[in-house]
């Protein structure tokens, strides 16, 4: 029996909606009343007026704990800074907009019993446009290659985690955190639990194509070598390719004094080596730049105010 649980909400553009989703967790805790909890709620520089909204519900609510960002760090550090104060044996992950099932909760602490670590919800059917869809299937197959994500498992943002894997993910000190990633490289005691999606409360998501080629981005180099590995792969390739074509050029001159040289064909093969060649030294630049940020103690966040929070 789980004594605590903690629930952690990124708040970015929810004005509307995080009203109802913590509304809607009360309501399921009444009928657990042996369970102690608390809310974090993370305001990761929203543009709205989510954070008010926070602070007027904080006044009443001693168990709601709000967290105000100095700037917008993204979702992923913003949930590592919920992390930080949890004090609870089980945290709960869910979204700011209602479409995570909170009364399919039981379902999730059920499984997490079962001498699992992790418990994740699994949605059939997602509800998020095509453009979303498509991106996560994109996440999920580079998951699956880079970071050995089982084929069988889904990875989504509503999830109950035991303590011991949320101390071990914040031992990540640096920035650009990848939570899929730090949670299968803390424990392989995961499962998933088929539930629906709900359609969100209000608005729309705030998820745009910079963010989400941000997010790929940072996954696809966070936790492997494998990108640096192929662009070596590519390079050899490339390289093979442009040696046999040259002994196959040279064997055709002799052969046939006749044939012309063709310029299109070698501004082809010159076009075609110097974007491999570029696009492997970007793909180095982009781990190097990484490892410059790393060393100079850039913070995953920065917080700007705690309400409810005890030291």
């Amino acid at each position: 029996m789980f004594r605590k649980l903690s629930f952690v909400i990124p708040c970015y553009g929810s004005e509307q909606t995080i009203t109802f989703v913590i509304d809607e967790i009360v309501q399921w805790l009444r009928n657990y009343p042996d369970y102690d909890y608390e809310i974090i709620a993370i305001n990761d520089c929203s543009p709205d007026g989510v954070y008010n909204v926070l602070l007027n519900m904080a006044k009443t609510m001693p168990k709601l704990k709000v967290i105000e960002l100095a700037m917008n760090c993204g979702k992923h550090a913003a949930v590592m800074a919920g992390y930080k104060y949890v004090t609870g044996d089980v945290v709960v992950n869910l979204d700011d907009d209602g479409q995570c099932p909170v009364d399919k909760l039981d379902l999730l602490l059920c499984a997490l019993a079962d001498d699992n670590d992790v418990a994740l919800a699994r949605y059939p059917e997602k509800k998020q446009s095509a453009f979303k869809n498509f991106g996560s299937c994109v996440n999920e197959l580079m998951a699956r290659w880079l970071i050995k994500q089982p084929r069988e498992l889904q990875i989504s943002n509503f999830s109950v985690v035991r303590r011991l894997v949320i101390d071990e993910i914040l031992r990540y000190k640096n920035p650009y955190p990848y939570l899929n990633g730090l949670l299968l490289r803390a424990t392989s005691r995961i499962v998933n639990v088929e539930m629906e999606e709900r359609e969100r409360v209000a608005g729309t998501g705030n998820y745009t194509f910079r963010k989400s080629l941000s997010l790929w981005l940072n996954g696809f180099t966070a936790f492997s070598v494998k990108p640096l590995r192929l662009a070596a792969v590519i390079g050899f390739l490339t390289s093979l390719g442009g040696f046999v074509l040259a002994i196959y050029f040279v064997c055709r001159k002799l052969i046939y004094p006749e044939v012309p040289a063709g310029y299109s064909s070698l501004m082809a093969v010159q076009l075609f080596t110097g974007g491999v060649i570029m696009m492997c030294l970007g793909l180095i630049g982009e781990y190097v730049g990484r490892i410059y940020i790393s060393i100079n103690n850039s913070p995953q966040y920065v917080i700007r105010n705690k309400i409810n929070i005890d030291e």
